[in-house]
C-alpha cells in the first residue's frame, strides 16, 4: 500500500529532550539503565552559560538530557510544576522554515521561530511549535551536519561503558490530557501536521472494575512516526491518566515505547540495571496460547519476565511496561517486540490496567 502525501514532509523523530534537575545524573540514569552511549555535552565548558545538556544515543534512540544551570530559569520552573519529563519531541524535516510556517498556515502555535545555528561542522536550523501541556515539537533540518550532535555542543571522547540491552528505536510516543480533549489533539496532528488516525480504543476497550480511558493513534503519512494521545474517562475511581494529570501538573508525555528485537534479553538487561517493571499476575499465562495462537517464545521465559502477548491480522507483539522512571508517578518506558502486529497490544489493555492499578493502590492513588 503506498504511504499517503505527508505535507511537511517528516523523516521522523530526531530526539527527544527531557528536561531534569542534574542532566549529569540523569545522563548516568540513562545511560547505566538503557544503554544509552553519551555522545556530546553542552555547558559552561562550551560557551553555554544557562543550562547543561547531554545527548545519549543507541542505533535510532537519541535522548536530550538537560538541566538549569541558574535559579530562576525557566527550565526549572517547568521542573518545579512537572518534575523530569518530556519537553521536546524533535521531528527530522527537509526544509525547517517550510515545515514551521505550513503548521503555523494549519493552525500551530509557535515556540520558537525558525533560528540557524552554525560551526565549523555545518549548519542546523530549528523552529518550534507547542502541542498539549507544555510540550512541543521542534523541526529540525540538519543540513549535511557533521558535529556530534549540533553548534555548542562537543563530542564526549573517553565514553564510558554501556550494558548492552538490544533498544534498537522509538516505536511510539503516548501523551496524555485532560477529559474531553483528547478529540482537540487528535484533530491538531490530522489538521496541523497532517497525521491520520491509525486506530480508535475507547472505554469498552481500556476499563477495568474501577477506572477507563480513551485512547486514538495518530500517524504521519509514512508511518515512522506514531502518538497514541489518552484522555481519562469516567470510572469510580482514579484512572492512570488522572493520576499522571495530578502529579505532572497537566497533559504531557505518558511513556515512550522503544523496540527491540529480542525482548527477553532487553529485559533481563533492563532489569539487571535496576529497571522495575510491572508485575503481571501468573493467571494471565493460563491461556495464552489459546488466546494468542503458536509463538516463538516459551511461555514460561514470558511468564517469568512478566512479557505481555497479542496478536492481531499481521502477527504478534510481545511488550512490558516499567514502573515510573522518576519519584513523580509520570513517566515511564514500554520494551516492545514486533513479530508483525502494527497494534498496541488492545488484547493486554485489561491486564496492563489492572497491574498499573494495583501500583497505584500501593501509591495511595486509586
Amino acid at each position: 500500500m503506498a504511504s499517503a502525501p505527508d505535507p511537511l514532509d517528516l523523516f521522523g523523530i530526531d530526539y527527544v529532550e527531557f528536561y531534569v534537575s542534574n542532566a549529569r545524573q540523569a545522563a548516568h540514569f540513562y545511560r547505566s539503565t538503557l544503554g544509552l552511549t553519551p555522545v556530546a555535552y553542552a555547558g559552561l565548558e562550551t560557551g553555554v552559560r544557562d543550562r547543561a545538556s547531554y545527548v545519549l544515543q543507541r542505533r535510532n534512540v537519541r535522548f536530550v538530557l538537560t538541566a538549569p544551570l541558574t535559579p530562576g530559569h525557566p527550565i526549572g520552573e517547568h521542573i518545579a510544576r512537572h518534575g523530569d519529563g518530556v519537553k521536546d519531541i524533535a521531528l527530522r524535516v527537509r526544509d525547517a522554515v517550510a515545515a514551521y510556517e505550513a503548521a503555523l498556515r494549519n493552525g500551530a502555535e509557535s515556540a520558537l521561530e525558525p533560528t540557524v545555528v552554525e560551526d565549523a561542522h555545518g549548519r542546523i536550523v530549528k523552529a518550534s511549535i507547542r502541542t498539549y501541556g507544555d510540550t512541543v515539537h521542534s523541526f529540525i533540518e540538519r543540513d549535511g551536519y557533521e558535529g556530534p550532535f549540533a553548534p555548542g555542543y562537543r563530542a564526549i571522547e573517553e565514553r564510558p561503558p554501556v550494558p548492552e540491552t538490544g533498544i534498537a528505536a522509538i516505536d511510539h510516543i503516548v501523551g496524555n490530557v485532560e477529559l474531553g480533549h483528547m478529540e482537540r489533539w487528535v484533530n491538531y496532528y490530522r489538521d496541523v501536521l497532517g497525521f491520520r488516525q491509525l486506530v480508535h480504543f475507547d472505554d469498552q476497550d481500556i476499563s477495568t472494575e474501577y477506572s477507563a480511558l480513551m485512547s486514538k493513534v495518530m500517524q504521519n503519512g509514512t508511518g515512522k512516526i506514531k502518538f497514541p494521545i489518552n484522555e481519562p474517562a469516567e470510572g469510580r475511581k482514579k484512572s492512570q491518566i488522572e493520576e499522571y494529570l495530578e502529579y505532572y501538573g497537566g497533559p504531557g508525555v505518558q511513556h515512550i515505547a522503544l523496540a527491540t528485537g529480542d525482548i527477553c534479553a532487553t529485559v533481563d538487561a533492563l532489569r539487571s540495571a535496576g529497571i522495575p517493571f510491572i508485575k503481571v499476575p501468573p493467571a494471565y499465562y493460563d491461556d495464552l496460547e489459546s488466546r494468542v495462537g503458536r509463538i516463538d517464545e516459551s511461555r514460561q521465559a514470558l511468564q517469568e519476565r512478566g512479557i505481555l502477548v497479542d496478536r492481531d491480522e499481521e502477527g504478534y507483539l510481545l511488550q512490558i511496561f516499567s514502573q515510573p522512571m522518576q519519584d513523580r508517578p509520570t513517566l515511564f518506558i514500554e520494551i516492545i517486540q514486533r513479530k508483525g502486529s502494527r497494534g498496541f497490544g488492545k488484547g493486554n489493555f485489561k491486564a496492563l490496567f489492572e497491574a498499573i492499578e494495583r501500583e497505584q493502590a500501593r501509591r495511595g492513588n486509586l
